[in-house]
């Protein structure tokens, strides 16, 4: 299913998947469904459990590198020839730079800082999965050899990596036909969302398992929102996927977000026309272009203290949270954060500067029973049977029997319901939750170790002597939540999602694209603009410096005028 922005691709999926499990397939089997982000896995979840699905036991959703870990790594390990110890664990970013210093001093030496190899590194062990080639000893052997070193590092003291997961399970199914049936046996039916983000290695499954074992597949994508060069996604893969004579391909051609103006209008984003269109009816939404003088900081103030008040003197009922402002860096949304607090507004971020980054399904699962108790208790939003079901998907292997599922349960009801109180210092809250729960689960999840290392960190943030000292649990659940404070993000990080109105912030020639871009990165920020420009329902903003307009920005001014 090949589906362009607003679309309804998440519905179709959920209301899919739904129907294969009614239909299709009989208990105990089930079927499993990759995505490129816990975000993705977590919007997938709460839609299927509106439909009454609850994902567990039959029904697996979660990352390439979970469905790696916890499908095949984990329980075949040993079977599979992979050399693990019996309790390996998951390296902490921590263990990762210690491994590759080690390695770096064995195979390079010299001058350099190590973690700067550590991008190259990556992109080698994921683009050449088979290391028995001539290829991956002679492309870079500099590089062949610093990854075999920092993997033997690794392995010395029990872990493994992320980068790690896909390639091991890749290997495994590569060389072990009993568990491609294996596999089968347990889901017959794979389901993979964002196909275009998901790199090599999750194409080699769906080679081996769905196009050689008879796996049946279903895939979702748009080469047109491939924006993860940079992590090894391929937008080609998909489309090879979709070419094939034995694939029947789909193609949703509305989009039910945007107004039909931006509709036109993203075409020309692009640079290419896709024949999407708005639904009969449909909203016009409105483009506006702000060319401004002055350093980020003088555009942004002009942004908070004219084009917002406007804004909502169009919009009536608008509130904060229907407004993202999007830019292409984090260091860039530092200036538009501080001068939204010289403006009085309040913000939520989602890029590396944020508080706490909005990937952590730990965090995130954390900050819901934060809502909870400052009043979801009584709404029922969320409901306290989705924190028990997602703190046991998230610690899955230390909650298996029904005695320590209905221990969780009880455990965490006795812990939020006697934390009910939003003016709770929140270093009190998260060290009452760690040390009567959290802390003994983690201990048992090696899907959780590079998280609880992020959690900590959080956590020593909210002490006495941290920058967010004085945080409270209530300030926690609403930044947490995006209530009410408009969001600060990336173009990256804003990737499926949507809001009434969006700005694009610092749409400069020279950030997007970037100074001397190959043509393969002009292709990419191209579409990295695209996904920007479809984000919104109504209003769509372009802010950028008036002597340096990016040339995407141009083009869609320019053609805008030529329809006029």
């Amino acid at each position: 299913m090949l589906a362009g922005p607003g679309s309804g691709k998440t519905k179709t999926l959920t209301i899919k998947l739904a129907r294969i499990l009614s239909e299709d397939i009989e208990e105990p089997r089930g079927l499993a469904c990759i995505t490129y982000n816990n975000e993705c896995a977590r919007e997938l979840e709460t839609r299927l459990d509106a439909l009454g699905v609850e994902p567990g036991g039959r029904v697996f959703i979660g990352t390439v590198h979970s469905f790696s870990l916890t499908q095949i790594v984990m329980p075949y390990a040993k079977s599979a020839g992979l050399e693990l110890p019996d309790n390996f664990e998951v390296a902490t970013q921590q263990q990762r730079r210690l491994a590759l210093e080690r390695a770096f001093r064995r195979t390079i030496g010299g001058p350099d800082n190590p973690q700067t190899w550590d991008f190259r590194m990556g992109h080698y062990r994921r683009s050449i999965l088979n290391r028995n080639t001539e290829q991956w000893r002679n492309q870079d052997p500099d590089l062949a050899r610093l990854v075999e070193a920092f993997e033997a590092e690794l392995r010395k003291v029990g872990l493994i990596d992320f980068d790690d997961m896909p390639l091991l399970a890749v290997r495994a199914l590569r060389d072990n036909e009993w568990l491609q049936r294996a596999i089968l046996a347990k889901y017959p039916v794979l389901a993979v969302d964002e196909y275009q983000d998901l790199g090599e290695a999750l194409h080699r499954m769906v080679l081996g398992l769905c196009f050689s074992t008879g796996m049946r597949l279903f895939a979702v994508g748009d080469v047109d929102q491939s924006i993860y060069g940079f992590a090894g996604a391929h937008p080609e893969l998909l489309q090879q996927v979709a070419e094939r004579e034995d694939v029947q391909t789909v193609r949703l051609r509305f989009n039910y977000r945007c107004g039909s103006r931006i509709v036109t209008a993203s075409e020309y984003a692009l640079g290419e026309a896709r024949g999407y269109r708005a639904p009969d009816g449909a909203a016009q939404g409105t483009i506006f272009f702000h060319p401004r003088a002055g350093n980020y900081g003088l555009q942004a103030d002009y942004l908070f203290a004219t084009v917002l008040p406007q804004i909502f003197e169009r919009i009536p009922g608008l509130s904060l949270g229907d407004i993202g402002i999007l830019y292409p860096a984090a260091w860039i949304g530092d200036h538009v954060a501080t001068s939204a607090q010289r403006h009085a507004f309040a913000v939520v971020r989602a890029d590396t500067n944020a508080l706490f980054p909005r990937s952590s399904k730990l965090i995130r699962w954390l900050e819901l029973c934060a809502v909870w108790c400052c009043g979801g208790w009584r709404t029922g939003d969320p409901r306290f049977a989705r924190l028990v079901n997602d703190g046991r998907r998230i610690f899955s292997e230390a909650i298996g029997s029904d005695e320590q599922r209905l221990n969780f349960q009880r455990s965490l009801m006795g812990l939020l319901w006697s934390r009910r109180d939003g003016t709770l210092r929140l270093n009190t809250w998260f060290r009452d939750i760690l040390e009567g729960l959290v802390n003994e689960l983690i201990a048992c999840c090696r899907m959780v170790t590079d998280e609880a290392a992020t959690l900590r960190a959080f956590v020593e943030r909210t002490a006495d002597d941290g920058d967010a000292s004085a945080m409270t649990l209530g300030q926690f659940a609403g930044d947490g939540d995006g209530r009410d404070r408009i969001n600060l993000s990336t173009m990256h990080s804003a990737k499926g999602r949507e809001f009434r109105v969006v700005v694009l912030f610092a749409m400069d020639d020279g950030r997007i694209p970037r100074p001397n871009a190959l043509q393969a990165e002009r292709r990419e920020a191209r579409r990295l603009f695209y996904v920007g420009f479809t984000r919104p329902k109504e209003e769509l903003h372009l802010l950028y410096t008036g002597i340096r307009p990016s040339p995407f920005v141009a083009e869609v001014q320019e053609r805008i005028a030529d329809d006029d």
